[in-house]
């Protein structure tokens, strides 16, 4: 019974997590700590082996979505690849700093980074162009769905961005996504299309990072594992694709209440 129910929970978490490029971890974490505190079967679901199980998991939904949106030419790899320079180094960082969060303050810690990510949407946005501006550096283009998008990405803005943003995928096991795309679409200025199918490319590469220094320091439990996987195949590649028939502003507000209810359930959490 056990292996079925982590079978369901990685399709609902990677469908979750791609349809708004998150991941899956926000959804996948806190599932399986309420299992755990609601049943013993599930005892072996402590911080550092949730974090190390949803980080792989996130390898596979990453991957899956991945190769949906590019043959859709969603993915701005370019900017990507830039965003990674900083995030790479941080996923490791904060995968070595996850085994010194005490397990009974690792909801109300997670909690509260939910909350905070929401709150991000409530500040100004950098506008999105359809012109170039000559008075910009960096500036870049992107064609998709018939329209050509201009934003600018310093290398050193999206290096330190990318590096807090590496740090706490790696502790909390979230994949970078719920804080990328927010960054990408209120820093940058990217539509939330491009920063989603974006966000995910970027987490093929931070999760497998992240998710080899847990596998070196033994927080993944395999037997569990891989029951996850396929099921986080299904479920990413379901959601790129009803990712495709959803608007922009949907996907926000999505993703806005998302953060929200789960943050806030899990500060509770670990208040009790």
């Amino acid at each position: 019974m056990v292996y079925i129910i982590c079978f369901i929970v990685g399709i609902v978490t990677a469908f979750g997590g791609s349809l708004i490029g998150l991941g899956g971890g926000i959804i996948l974490i806190p599932a399986l700590l309420f299992l755990h505190q609601i049943s013993s079967e599930f005892a072996w679901a402590t911080p550092q082996t949730i974090v190390g199980i949803s980080l792989i998991v996130m390898v596979f939904t990453a991957l899956s979505s991945t190769i949906s949106y590019l043959k859709k030419g969603r993915v701005d790899y370019k900017t990507g690849l830039l965003l990674l320079s900083g995030s790479i180094p941080g996923g490791i960082l904060g995968s070595w700093l996850n085994q010194f969060v005490a397990a009974e303050k690792f909801s109300f810690y997670f909690g509260i980074l939910m909350v905070v990510l929401s709150l991000l949407f409530l500040l100004k946005r950098k506008a999105i162009s359809e012109e170039p501006s000559s008075s910009q550096k960096n500036m870049r283009s992107f064609h998709f769905d018939g329209k050509t998008y201009h934003y600018s990405v310093s290398f050193w803005t999206a290096f330190i961005v990318s590096l807090l943003v590496g740090t706490l995928a790696g502790l909390f096991g979230i994949g970078g996504g719920s804080i990328m795309v927010p960054v990408m679409i209120l820093l940058f200025g990217f539509p939330a299309h491009i920063a989603v199918a974006t966000s995910m490319f970027m987490i093929v590469f931070i999760s497998i990072i992240s998710a080899g220094t847990h596998i070196i320091l033994g927080h993944v439990s395999w037997q569990y594992v891989l029951f996850f996987i396929p099921g986080a195949w299904i479920g990413g590649t379901i959601g790129a694709k009803v990712n495709q028939k959803v608007k922009s502003q949907a996907l926000e507000w999505i993703l806005r209440v998302l953060l929200i209810v789960v943050g806030l359930r899990l500060i509770i959490e670990g208040l009790t």
